[in-house]
């Protein structure tokens, strides 16, 4: 089976053709081609992301994406079974582009087309690793837009135990990043950063770390910091002292992750526990999320994706749709949800 992929919830227009051979229960995934475009450049001057200059983007990037896409994997649209798109959540005028483009090529090739929920995406994203997954299945999803513990008892069976109730994590990074006058996106350049720093510097509050449910908040921590500039404004300006904040920064938002994220798994008797979303790449949150779980709940399988599949591509909306075939439609049926939830998707 041959699915054609196409992802354009944000900043990154991707395509991909994901090859599957075997059945549901025990599938092999060949990744025939994956191509992603990124925005950085675009966005990098306002800080975040722009919606209208994202669409823009994806409308003249798409096109091309999908036809060096299908160029790397050999092979034409009369080849591929089905084409996988994200629905959302994400940008709507965003999602919209992929939306529309993928109606298209159904309609003129005669293709099913699958809507896949973003968040479903990076959580399969793991799935490329090992596809014998134990259930039930603690996953975290942190990005810039979203940080969620989602329970799986099954594929298809969503819960969402706790959420941000502010600012994503990775929300959390960039508006840091802004403080200090470090480029955008935040996340990278602050991990760098961190490298050469001592995480015990600065002491910053670790916001809901011991709160009762599975809930995230990092405004305060956010707050935290600007009122360490305010009181310390050379602290940007001192390498050392930068140095230190972004390790401290980045050390508390990896201690809040993951004491939920070994509390939930507790509560849930998790047998297996995955970490994705563009925060994922991030090297402290990987190895220490690895360390804790081998100590705590070494029963514990702990699953993370390479890092060229932390951040949004049309790989894993490929493998959510492998898991979906049931939900394939005609491309006269196909909106795009920008509210879109996980518990949604089935």
């Amino acid at each position: 089976m041959l699915i054609l992929a196409i992802e354009t919830s944000c900043d990154d227009t991707s395509c991909a053709v994901l090859e599957v051979t075997g059945g549901a229960r025990s599938p092999k995934f060949a990744v025939r081609s994956s191509v992603v475009s990124s925005q950085i450049k675009v966005h990098a001057p306002y800080g975040g992301v722009v919606p209208t200059l994202a669409a823009r983007e994806h409308v003249k990037n798409l096109p091309i994406v999908f036809q060096k896409t299908m160029k790397k994997a050999h092979v034409k649209m009369k080849d591929i079974d089905f084409i996988a798109v994200t629905q959302g959540p994400g940008l709507a005028i965003a999602l919209l582009v992929g939306i529309q483009f993928a109606r298209g090529l159904a309609y003129a090739y005669g293709k099913k087309i699958i809507p896949v929920n973003h968040i479903a995406g990076h959580i399969f994203s793991n799935w490329l690793l090992d596809t014998h997954v134990k259930f039930p299945l603690l996953n975290i999803v942190v990005s810039g837009g979203h940080t969620e513990l989602i329970l799986m008892k099954r594929i298809g069976d969503y819960k969402i135990l706790g959420a941000t109730r502010d600012d994503a994590a990775g929300e959390a990074f960039d508006k840091v990043a802004k403080m200090l006058g470090l480029a955008y996106p935040g996340g990278p350049v602050i991990s760098e950063l961190a490298k050469e720093g001592n995480s015990e510097a600065y002491a910053l509050p670790r916001p809901m770390i011991g709160s009762k449910d599975s809930d995230f908040s990092f405004s305060g921590l956010k707050t935290a910091v600007l009122y360490l500039l305010k009181k310390e404004p050379d602290i940007a300006k001192n390498k050392k002292k930068l140095a230190d904040l972004c390790a401290s920064f980045e050390q508390a938002v990896a201690d809040v992750i993951i004491a939920k994220t070994l509390k939930a798994a507790r509560l849930s008797k998790a047998k297996t526990v995955a970490l994705s979303g563009g925060v994922s790449a991030n090297t402290r949150l990987r190895k220490q999320l690895q360390e804790t779980f081998k100590r705590e709940l070494p029963h514990v399988t702990v699953l993370i994706p390479e890092k060229n599949l932390t951040t949004d591509n049309a790989v894993m909306i490929a493998i959510s749709a492998f898991f979906n075939k049931k939900t394939a439609r005609s491309w006269k049926k196909l909106d795009a949800n920008a509210n879109l939830t996980i518990e949604e998707t089935s």
